[in-house]
């Protein structure tokens, strides 16, 4: 009898491990190979004096698209891993005082929105139209569907344009509904997965219908909970997952791959590579290849998302006035991501996603203790190389000082641990190019045919997942990739 096919998996994100399990899940034997010390990519974790601090992603939706995983070997996520539904979805605050509270009750919602404007609540409804239909085209019919050719994205056009795909986020907003703050609060959310709500394209409004209907959730015991739920599952099927040992090097014979060598010596061969790591990173490995060179620079050439500066800290004493996701908004929306998106300029006022998990899951912090993350979206160190080693402490302040302002009044006088992460982590620990933390900028000139192909066009056994790639990022982003990039590979 002949040996089943083989796989290698570079990286363990969402993306990696998804892909692991689809592939083992069909028969075909998959090692994952990850660098660090733990599963999980950008979903790292820390633990730290008796609280846990997931480096993120924190918020998850459409947590259907994680249950087929299990589904497909007959198995249960619930067996794994519990999600914990979170309400409000995000508390929304700004500087002069307004709170507004974004959840999928529609009466409640409803009445926030009449508070800012009673005019935009019909605006608003017909916003959630409009994002139900993109939901259906952009995500059911397109989200795992590979854009291998240009034909491909011909096909697609006709949805793009009844759906202005050309307008961004924010203008299609502005579109629906007048009062500034409710702009805001509608077109935020292309920032959690890299993208300028003015510039993104308004394809992403679908975020909206997708929180509506699926919710937003987080799993007992941190993302990584999530993460450790997903390895468990793939060595039950029989996968292989190699920890602390990073890929050196991609060999290739032809037009083809044929293994890997890592940094302790270990050579692995297999019929097919994935990679869920950078793409500049990946191709990088590819040694003594023209075409994967001239690859490098053509994908330096594109726009990356920017980074992002986050600190975790813990708190003696239970802080029940924030809920579990806040959004702080700066007093400058538009001004602010030209700041971080186009003048490459750290700001003294950034807005602010504040994690606060122990308010859903207490054992996140030891007894009588919370724990949080405070995330602020900065320039890559493309746009903005700075020296973070300098920069870190001082940002750490001003970003604790707007928690204080804002939430928090006697922050420092219970602030137990606190350590921050920064662009030039991204660049260290992920190997992401300019430190960036989602990979390409979600632009329409940069998505699907136009984003890094699942499988690549000169290496035929040579596959991407993750965010790089189609659909893009966030949990149901790279989980839907895997997807796609399992249907070319199985």
């Amino acid at each position: 009898m002949s040996a089943p096919p083989s796989a290698l998996v570079i990286g363990s994100g969402f993306g990696g491990l998804a892909l692991a399990i689809r592939l083992q899940s069909a028969g075909i034997a998959t090692t994952v190979i990850e660098a660090r010390d733990r599963p999980g990519g950008r979903a790292y974790v820390w633990k730290r004096d008796g609280y846990t601090f997931d480096a993120g992603p924190t918020v998850i939706t459409d947590p259907a698209c994680l249950e087929e995983l299990w589904a497909l070997s007959g198995s249960s996520m619930a067996d794994d891993v519990t999600l914990m539904p979170v309400h409000p979805f995000y508390q929304l605050l700004w500087g002069d005082g307004t709170k507004f509270d974004y959840s999928n009750d529609e009466a409640a919602l409803n009445a926030e929105i009449a508070r800012l404007d009673p005019a935009d609540v019909a605006g608003y409804a017909r916003f959630l139209e409009y994002s139900r239909s993109v939901y259906g085209e952009g995500y059911v019919k397109l989200g795992a569907v590979p854009f291998l050719r240009f034909s491909s994205m011909i096909r697609a056009a006709p949805a793009l344009m009844k759906h202005q795909a050309w307008r961004s986020v924010y203008s299609l907003v502005a579109g629906f509904v007048r009062n500034d703050k409710l702009r805001q609060a509608l077109s935020f959310h292309t920032l959690l997965v890299g993208g300028n709500p003015m510039n993104t394209s308004s394809i992403y409004a679908l975020i909206h219908h997708l929180e509506k209907t699926g919710g937003v959730w987080f799993a007992q015991g941190g993302t990584n909970a999530l993460v450790d739920a997903m390895v468990t599952l793939f060595r039950r099927l029989g996968g292989t997952l190699i920890l602390g040992d990073a890929v050196n090097r991609i060999t290739h014979e032809g037009r083809k791959v044929t293994g890997v060598v890592t940094a302790s010596g270990r050579r692995l061969d297999a019929d097919m590579i994935a990679s869920n790591g950078d793409l500049v990173h990946s191709y990088g490995l590819i040694d003594g290849s023209p075409y994967a060179a001239r690859r490098v620079r053509a994908l330096q050439r594109k726009r990356f998302s920017p980074s992002l500066f986050v600190v975790h800290f813990g708190l003696n004493g239970a802080v029940p006035q924030v809920a579990h996701h806040s959004i702080l908004f700066s007093d400058r929306y538009g001004p602010l991501l030209d700041d971080i998106y186009r003048r490459g300029k750290l700001a003294d006022d950034p807005s602010l996603y504040l994690h606060h998990p122990s308010a859903t899951d207490p054992s996140m912090a030891p007894p009588g203790k919370s724990a949080f993350y405070a995330l602020a979206p900065v320039p890559h160190l493309g746009k903005a190389p700075l020296d973070w080693s300098v920069e870190g402490p001082r940002y750490r302040d001003i970003v604790l000082n707007r928690v204080r302002q804002l939430l928090i009044p006697d922050l420092h006088e219970r602030l137990e641990c606190c350590f921050h992460y920064t662009p030039a982590d991204f660049q260290t620990d992920l190997g992401a190019h300019l430190g960036s933390a989602f990979s390409l900028e979600p632009l329409l000139t940069q998505s699907a045919w136009f984003r890094a192909h699942n499988r690549d066009d000169h290496f035929a056994n040579f596959y991407f997942v993750g965010a790089g790639t189609h659909p893009g990022a966030g949990i149901p982003g790279v989980v839907g990739s895997a997807k796609a990039t399992a249907s070319l590979m199985i």
